[in-house]
């Protein structure tokens, strides 16, 4: 039997409890929770630390598994989603990334809206808000002329086999011809998502030859490099095979609930590709949640990691790059910040929050929570407080690598501020 709907704020003002008290009673575990009292700015910001929410107590769902840079857990919205909203209120992320915020806003009845500068991001994101059944995609692809002869652009035979090149190519030019005619449809664009998530990686699950993670392409010559030194070959790999297999993945754990969830309210979806710092196609006050991470400093290289992705889907990764800035200073950093928060306060309601996600620089050894409070302050919110999530391991985590902090635990840093009413 599903839970009442938590109704916010009226339920705060009803029971006369605070926001933070909300939340460490709606979260997954139980435990001690310690509480710092930090001095920011001149203002005194209380920091919550406990293990607000869990991996292991609630299953994501399978929908998310498209590899991208530095995107949090879907637990982390949800939490916030479900503690703080209701049906059919507006949840927004500024950098979407994988869309990890919009598809649990989008699980839960809720409308979305999301931007991000990489145009990828509404690529990867879009398709799973309306997704087709397995049997409409294998229909489409069936359809599909793999055996299509186009001349490559670039020498790509150091990551693919050439009939593996050669379906790639088929496919990249069927999608582009819809595309260009305005004959894409759901299915056409949830195809063209998949296979940009199978372009390259390191399993059989992939359409390359081993190399890094999907998220990250290796550039042409450091791929030869890694073929020299495992003396591999490409190998032959089934593009529609590989999408099927990928397909029949998402949509392992969607149940006919959810599928209707999603039918009911996507058409009450935005996604904008553009500058976090003018977020132009949203209205003043029109926005009741925030849940987002900005990127970090100079940690990721989202356009150069994605170059392969672009090709296939017809995008200039160099312009890319030179719009995505790889900021490498605080000081630059909360500049873009600033602006940032300027528009979050205009489209965010009265009363509506704002879970703002940082990590922590360790090389630098900064907490950029202590940078997001004062900037938060400065445009008008009020600063409710910061949130550590702080998750312990399993021993069976720990046999697999899962060790983010030395002592077994891995950490999300959450400011969160609300506007107050004028």
């Amino acid at each position: 039997m599903a839970n009442p709907v938590r109704t916010y704020p009226q339920a705060l003002r009803q029971s006369g409890s605070s926001l933070i008290e909300q939340l460490i009673a709606g979260r997954d575990a139980s435990g001690e929770v310690g509480v710092e009292t930090l001095n920011i700015a001149g203002q005194r910001v209380r920091r919550f630390t406990t293990e607000f929410w869990t991996s292991r107590q609630r299953q994501a769902s399978s929908l998310h598994e498209i590899s991208y840079r530095a995107c949090f857990k879907p637990q982390l919205p949800r939490f916030f989603i479900e503690s703080l909203t209701n049906r059919d209120d507006v949840v927004f992320d500024p950098f979407m990334g994988r869309g990890t915020t919009l598809i649990e806003a989008g699980l839960l009845g809720r409308h979305g809206a999301g931007n991000d500068a990489n145009p990828l991001s509404r690529i990867l994101t879009r398709p799973r808000l309306t997704p087709p059944t397995y049997e409409e995609v294998e229909q489409r692809l069936q359809a599909i002329s793999f055996s299509a002869r186009t001349a490559p652009q670039l020498d790509l035979t150091m990551f693919y086999h050439p009939r593996t090149e050669a379906e790639i190519l088929a496919l990249r030019g069927y999608l582009g011809k819809r595309r260009s005619t305005r004959k894409e449809d759901s299915i056409d664009r949830w195809i063209r998502m998949v296979a940009t998530s199978r372009l390259t990686g390191h399993s059989r699950g992939f359409f390359s030859v081993y190399t890094l993670p999907p998220n990250q392409a290796m550039s042409a010559e450091n791929q030869k490099k890694i073929n020299k030194h495992r003396r591999q070959r490409p190998e032959y790999r089934d593009v529609k095979e590989l999408i099927l297999r990928k397909t029949k993945s998402l949509l392992r754990n969607v149940s006919a609930e959810q599928l209707q969830e999603l039918r009911n309210v996507h058409q009450h979806f935005r996604l904008v590709t553009g500058d976090a710092g003018g977020l132009k196609d949203l209205k003043d006050r029109s926005i009741r949640l925030t849940v987002t991470s900005p990127p970090f400093l100079d940690t990721v290289n989202y356009a150069q990691d994605n170059w392969l992705r672009c090709w296939f889907n017809e995008l200039d990764w160099e312009r890319l790059a030179s719009k995505i800035a790889v900021v490498r200073s605080i000081e630059a950093w909360t500049g873009i910040m600033m602006r940032v928060f300027r528009e979050l306060y205009r489209v965010t309601a009265t009363d509506g929050i704002v879970a703002f996600e940082v990590g922590e620089i360790r090389k630098r050894n900064l907490n950029l929570d202590e940078f997001v409070v004062p900037i938060g302050l400065g445009i008008g919110f009020r600063c409710v407080g910061i949130l550590i999530n702080q998750q312990r391991f399993t021993k069976t985590s720990n046999i697999w690598g899962v060790r983010n902090n030395a002592a077994g635990t891995n950490t999300n840093r959450i400011v969160l501020f609300q506007k107050p009413a004028r």
